[in-house]
């Protein structure tokens, strides 16, 4: 699987852990950046990783701010990406079955690298359960392309 991954400066030192960690897994890895703990604006590098898994050059993406939420927020505004901001194996676990995402998102400031690794297994190794939730991911993909929801 080819994975790419991004951080802004907060996000940096896990995102160089969770690069080694992906590696070992035998995935491919593209980091986006940033590349080191300098001051930078996270959509900078946010927003061409998400960009990378909605134009299909990327099977998913990882990306990493202090809070995560400035990430999410990010990446979420790129069409096509459905960005999952994770505190938990559950949340990671979940945001597949039920929500298909394709870009999975940490909060640098909020979790350790070990919980990231956790996180990433479950995510990494859950399909999407398709199903009844296919519908809504269809809406929300409607939502995105037409700006209306049609319930």
């Amino acid at each position: 699987m080819k994975i790419a991954i991004a951080s802004d400066h907060a996000g940096f030192l896990l995102k160089t852990e969770i690069i080694k960690y992906i590696g070992s897994l035998g995935h491919e890895v593209e980091d986006f950046g940033t590349d080191s703990e300098e001051s930078m604006d996270y959509p900078d590098t946010i927003a061409p990783a998400a960009g990378a898994v909605a134009q299909g050059k990327a099977d998913r993406g990882i990306v990493i701010c202090g809070s995560g939420i400035g990430a999410s927020i990010v990446a979420n505004k790129v069409s096509g990406i459905r960005a999952a901001l994770c505190s938990d194996a559950y949340d990671a676990e979940y945001s597949r079955l039920h929500n298909d995402s394709n870009v999975i998102v940490f909060g640098a400031r909020k979790i350790t690298a070990q919980t990231a690794v956790t996180m990433l297994d479950k995510w990494l190794n859950t399909e999407f359960e398709g199903g009844r939730h296919q519908r809504r991911v269809d809406k929300i993909a409607n939502l995105e392309s037409n700006n209306e929801l049609n319930c």
